[in-house]
């Protein structure tokens, strides 16, 4: 079980922190239920939330659903190699470090100026091994050596949109050479009606790992609204049925699409590639109300 941890000394938070960053305003929102939480907010769109006394804590639906996932992919405690492509306020990595001690974690996150702003307001465990590198995340990753991590962690998004570079089969061979044989990749997509572009990053993925699932409220995976799907893939049997115990369990109850439910969910779409790739949809206004 994560521990708990106590700050004594520090200013609880009380006001809104804001600076101009490359993708926009960041602001720090204080959480007024918790002394030293934290809601990361750019250009109005809420990304991440962090609690500096329990970096064990997820509240965002979809950062839970990826912390399921670093729980599930390996025993638990045991140490990771894991790389988040996007940082946010980092809040997955505080997420890894919790409870998994002496994990190893590569944060790649182009905003170097967000990064800047998040390391000074919300510092990072000193004692916590992870290192932040400002860089495109395909980039980023491009510079990684073979088979060095256990699981890596798409979540990027450029003004709420994930940037077309990061769709493609070749970047899911990039992240595939990363990964050690048995790895996982798991990654935050977000779409809303037809859902053109989650069934064509499931078909997508499908070109690069053998096995797959994807978590999801149910209305966004009938297309009734727009909203976040956690994808995770490896070439080894994933842990489904916990997943699915897990995500159901959630305060937002979730449904988890494997096997012939996912195939016939995908319906026939094309894998994208670096050639026809575009942006992930603009989130209608409603979304961020």
């Amino acid at each position: 079980m994560a521990r708990k941890r106590q700050h004594r000394g520090r200013t609880p938070a009380s006001e809104t922190l804001a600076e101009a960053v490359d993708g926009g305003l960041a602001e720090l929102i204080p959480d007024r239920d918790r002394p030293r939480g934290w809601t990361l907010v750019i250009d109005g769109a809420p990304q991440s939330h962090v609690d500096l006394d329990d970096p064990a804590l997820l509240t965002f639906e979809y950062q839970r659903r990826l912390g399921h996932v670093i729980d599930l992919v390996a025993p638990a405690g045991r140490p990771l190699n894991a790389v988040h492509l996007g940082g946010g306020a980092f809040t997955l990595a505080r997420y890894t470090a919790e409870t998994r001690p002496r994990s190893t974690q590569q944060i790649v996150e182009v905003d170097g100026p967000l990064v800047q702003f998040v390391r000074a307001r919300l510092p990072l465990d000193p004692n916590a091994r992870i290192r932040v590198r400002s860089a495109d995340a395909r980039a980023g990753l491009g510079r990684l050596p073979d088979g060095w991590a256990d699981l890596v962690i798409a979540d990027v998004f450029s003004g709420a949109r994930t940037p077309a570079h990061l769709t493609s089969t070749e970047f899911l061979a990039e992240v595939r050479r990363v990964l050690k044989p048995g790895g996982h990749y798991t990654a935050n997509l977000a779409d809303g009606p037809p859902l053109a572009h989650l069934r064509a990053q499931i078909a997508t993925a499908a070109t690069v790992f053998p096995e797959l699932a994807l978590a999801a409220d149910p209305t966004v995976l009938r297309g009734r609204r727009f909203g976040n799907a956690v994808l995770l893939a490896s070439d080894r049997p994933l842990p489904v049925a916990e997943l699915t115990r897990r995500v159901a369990g959630d305060p937002h109850a979730g449904r988890v699409e494997h096997g012939k439910g996912l195939a016939d969910f995908t319906g026939g779409a094309a894998a994208v590639t670096d050639a026809n790739a575009r942006p992930s949809p603009v989130p209608p206004p409603s979304v961020f109300r």
